[in-house]
């Protein structure tokens, strides 16, 4: 079934849950304009994950094109133990212990069962609890308990999650549910995995070693205070970077979130990664059919910001309105992308090429079809790595990735202006430029006497080669 490339050029990860899990509702949010899926490992079975990645690929295969599939790892989760009924009442102002102590808890007391946080506590630290709805200030503490005075007090319940933004917690990002996740996803063949509880480069490291070279590339979610602390080293070894703006947004003043995204965005644009933001984008939909106007106003930022991927959670996995949501969404992305300044404003970050030549013709890429009317920048590539290049300069045309890859081409579903096939690989430069042609207008990219950019390496198939680029005028002919 022939599938008509997207006019936009931002990608849309939809969550699958319950209200999604459907191969009828995959479908349906891939028609109406998901480019990605997210599974998120947080909840739900293995085998019914394996249904929804089976479902996707069936609605890949249906329509021809390629899409990615992000397991979003549910990482180490902190929480405090059980009280006698259930709950307890942390009244304002009192003071509250955390203790190790199994016993059931009270107004007084209750177990912290992660012994790594005793000892490593100092007075002035806080413990946020329940997503930031209590608020504990250490005013002392030793290996055996953390005594806090309750600066917001409230109902606590059992099992409730904490969250340490003062300290860096000495847990690995992969437990070993996570481990077993991982393994079940890259058997999966997923493209992306979510690394939650980012909060150094090692955690990424590690997350690559038991992945290997081959697998698939790592997403690091950025949700931690210390991961701001570090965020270049860890821009720097991610594939890519999702501003998970949550438990960030817990774990930090409201107001200090929203220049942190726009650091983020930037930082992962400036190095070539994809980047996605992420949380509450669309949440009134969850039970309406319509967003608000500060959510429209969100998701139309993240689009004037560059951000390669909006995602929606809630929304499309557990809500009301799934399809809804999706589809407002993409009205909002086109409408601002139809903004005749968009151009100007989603190209404010200076991205000056890195001194090779594959930068400096990706960035004579955007030039070009800046000057000349070109219709797309046909890109052939093996890794993807061209594709970030030319992505990175946010170029006026839409991108057309030809790769021998199939693992590629779903990865650069993620990618921005990016719409990729997977085709055989080419032997010649003559070969090139009439595949380019061919591609461009089966895919509906041009029509007779359109122009191009082509933009590969030769010699062919060698991975870091890009060295050529040419610009090509189409005849009419090419399809006969």
């Amino acid at each position: 079934m022939k599938f008509e490339p997207r006019a936009r050029k931002v990608k849309i990860l939809a969550t699958v849950g319950p209200a999604s899990c459907d191969p009828e509702m995959i479908e349906a949010l891939f028609k109406t304009g998901a480019d990605a899926f997210r599974v998120n490992m947080s909840h739900g079975e293995h085998a019914v994950h394996a249904q929804t990645i089976a479902a996707i690929r069936t609605v890949e295969k249906t329509f021809g094109r390629p899409i990615a599939i992000l397991a979003d790892l549910q990482g180490p989760k902190l929480r405090v133990g059980q009280f006698k009924n259930g709950q307890a009442l942390i009244r304002h102002g009192a003071h509250f212990t955390l203790d190790r102590s199994d016993a059931p808890g009270d107004e007084n007391r209750v177990q912290l069962p992660h012994p790594e946080l005793f000892g490593l506590m100092e007075k002035g630290q806080r413990l946020l609890i329940n997503d930031g709805k209590i608020r504990l200030v250490v005013v002392k503490a030793d290996a055996e308990q953390i005594e806090c005075k309750a600066e917001v007090g409230g109902v606590l319940t059992d099992r409730k999650g904490v969250n340490v933004p003062d300290a860096e917690v000495p847990i690995p990002a992969l437990t070993e549910k996570d481990r077993r996740d991982l393994s079940f996803a890259v058997a999966q063949g997923v493209d992306w995995i979510g690394l939650s509880f980012v909060q150094r480069p090692e955690d990424v490291a590690e997350a690559k070693k038991l992945i290997g070279a081959t697998g698939p590339a790592i997403c690091a979610k950025i949700e931690k205070p210390s991961a701001i602390r570090r965020i270049e080293e860890i821009v720097e070894l991610a594939d890519g970077i999702m501003v998970a703006r949550g438990d960030l947004g817990v774990e930090l003043e409201p107001q200090e979130v929203p220049p942190l995204q726009k650091k983020i965005v930037g930082l992962a644009r400036a190095a070539g990664k994809p980047v996605i933001v992420a949380t509450q984008m669309l949440e009134s939909m969850i039970e309406s059919p319509a967003p608000t106007r500060a959510e429209v106003s969100d998701v139309a930022n993240a689009v004037y910001d560059g951000a390669d991927a909006v995602m929606l959670s809630a929304e499309t996995a557990a809500g009301q309105w799934p399809q809804e949501a999706v589809t407002i969404m993409d009205k909002i992305a086109a409408q601002v992308e139809a903004d005749e300044d968009f151009q100007a404003r989603v190209r404010f970050l200076d991205t000056p090429p890195d001194q090779t030549t594959a930068d400096a013709l990706s960035h004579a890429c955007m030039t070009i079809a800046d000057t000349v009317p070109i219709k797309a920048i046909t890109v052939f590539t093996g890794s993807g790595s061209t594709a970030r290049r030319v992505a990175r300069e946010r170029p006026s045309v839409p991108m057309l990735v030809l790769t021998p890859s199939i693992n590629t081409a779903r990865r650069v579903a993620l990618l921005w202006g990016a719409h990729a096939v997977a085709t055989k690989d080419i032997g010649s430069f003559e070969e090139m430029i009439a595949k380019g042609k061919r591609m461009a207008l089966r895919h509906g990219f041009a029509n007779g006497r359109d122009k191009l950019v082509a933009l590969a390496g030769v010699p062919f198939g060698t991975p870091g080669s890009t060295n050529l680029l040419h610009v090509v005028t189409l005849t009419g002919d090419e399809l006969d």
